[in-house]
């Protein structure tokens, strides 16, 4: 028997996630990396991670029906948080090297390539956590890992009830910001890698389970 909140790692074939997984556990939750519809429609909380290009992500979602999974659970008020190009895919559409692919469309925008004389942005940064943050709660001054050349660069949603203001995380790099992290309702993302961001990322993911609730098993 555990109270440790349930948090499915959706896996559809993105890359080595373990480490994400690993994570979890170490910032209290009962992580399971997981295919199984049932577990991830069930679980108290569901991270969708992602590496690599945005086409490549969706095709991968798709043939596994992790987006219509996502969206069930939206639907339901039920958390998730996505992570790099899990973050990305969440836009309307993202563009990469001429290709325009349609993500989820969770939230309006593109994904498109930072305005940067260096790519990728690669390394330690930080961040301006958004008023009223949940995620960043105690280490709103903290660096955290990133590794990408794509970014939401825009935020054109306007808050839609019953869920209060998006509160929004932007960090500074090349000639124009670009969203680090959103926080929307049961709707949670990251650009940077909260697993490969040491004590810091721990904290944020725990600061993120904090709010699932814990269940018996």
């Amino acid at each position: 028997m555990t109270d440790r909140p349930l948090v499915a790692v959706l896996d559809y074939g993105s890359g080595n996630v373990h480490s994400a997984v690993k994570a979890l556990q170490a910032a209290g939750a009962d992580a399971r990396l997981t295919s199984d519809r049932g577990v991830i429609l069930d679980a108290d909380g569901l991270v969708v991670p992602g590496v690599g290009a945005f086409r490549a992500v969706m095709d991968a979602l798709r043939a596994q029906r992790g987006d219509e999974l996502i969206g069930r659970r939206l639907a339901g008020g039920r958390p998730v948080l996505g992570i790099c190009v899990g973050m990305q895919v969440l836009f309307e559409h993202g563009v990469e090297r001429g290709a325009d692919t349609e993500g989820m469309g969770e939230w309006p925008g593109a994904v498109t390539e930072l305005d940067a004389p260096v790519l990728p942005h690669m390394g330690w940064d930080t961040v301006e956590a958004g008023e009223g943050t949940r995620l960043f709660r105690g280490i709103e001054n903290e660096r955290f890992y990133f590794v990408h050349s794509f970014g939401a660069q825009h935020w054109s949603m306007e808050p839609q009830a019953p869920f209060p203001q998006p509160i929004l995380t932007w960090c500074s790099y090349g000639r124009q910001p670009f969203l680090a992290a959103v926080e929307n309702g049961p709707l949670s993302a990251t650009q940077f890698h909260p697993e490969k961001s040491g004590a810091a990322g721990i904290r944020l993911l725990s600061n993120w389970i904090g709010g699932l609730g814990g269940r018996s098993l």
